[in-house]
């Protein structure tokens, strides 16, 4: 039996996206044939590792929601740390979202957080962005309004005009991406003033330091372990305020805002 086709996205969040992309890559109109806007074409932005690129199997997304994500979060967590639908309401909390804003789900996966941040914008508009294919075709195949747009990019080098979004979150994505701090540039420089930025991602707690179990786990799995003062530091550094962090298992959820 042959996959679902995927639905038919937004004409309006479509165009309400592409009228944020940098003139560079807004130049040649980008095809929205599999229902997101796809600016990599046959380039791999997932890394080699194998955590990276079994974000590009056709299984995980069939079972990331239910399964992939709910137990990935155990292992990072522990079992006293949020579930999804604790992670789902910090999410909402850190960044804030009002009816109007501007919203980007930085590897956004099969959308399961998008959809709620494009229920929270009402008439403003949620896009997310992930650098693979089968995770953009399940998040499509979901649906999820008017509001609501995706687009295959590279994290570390975000298509998107300075300033251009009021939050911005990356939740369990930045330890898989291959310049990390690259991609936290990224995305303090769309966050527009007075914009909230919420990240969850991994937290060193053990005896080594940082480094050098990064560098197992980076060797292995393509997973960064980041130092428990790193991100909050690095967003601080950045000019963010109210920069905050809440340290779950191996787990930390980080969250700041640009002053106004």
């Amino acid at each position: 039996m042959s996959a679902p086709a995927a639905s038919a996205a937004s004409p309006s969040a479509v165009e309400a996206t592409l009228a944020l992309l940098r003139s560079a890559n807004g130049a040649a109109r980008p095809a929205v044939e599999e229902g997101y806007i796809d600016l990599l074409g046959e380039r791999n932005a997932l890394g080699s590792h194998p955590g990276q690129q079994m974000m590009s199997s056709r299984a995980l997304p069939l079972v990331y929601e239910r399964l992939w994500r709910p137990l990935g979060a155990r292992v990072l967590m522990g079992a006293v740390g949020p579930g999804t639908a604790g992670e789902h309401s910090m999410a909402l909390e850190m960044l804030d979202i009002s009816p109007g804003d501007r919203v980007l789900d930085v590897g956004c996966g099969p959308g399961n957080f998008t959809r709620d941040f494009a229920k929270a914008a009402g008439d403003g508009l949620a896009v997310g962005v992930d650098a693979s294919e089968t995770m953009l075709t399940a998040a499509v195949r979901e649906g999820g309004g008017e509001n609501l747009a995706y687009v295959r990019a590279d994290a570390a080098d975000l298509p998107f005009g300075d300033a251009s979004f009021d939050a911005v979150c990356c939740f369990a994505a930045l330890y898989l991406i291959d310049a990390p701090i690259r991609a936290l540039d990224e995305i303090v420089r769309v966050l527009a003033p007075g914009g909230r930025v919420a990240l969850l991602a991994s937290c060193n707690r053990g005896p080594l330091p940082a480094g050098v179990l990064g560098t197992l786990t980076r060797g292995l799995a393509g997973v960064r372990i980041f130092g428990r003062e790193e991100l909050t530091r690095a967003l601080a550094d950045r000019g963010l305020a109210g920069v905050d962090q809440r340290v779950a298992g191996l787990g930390q959820f980080v969250w700041a805002h640009r002053p106004a």
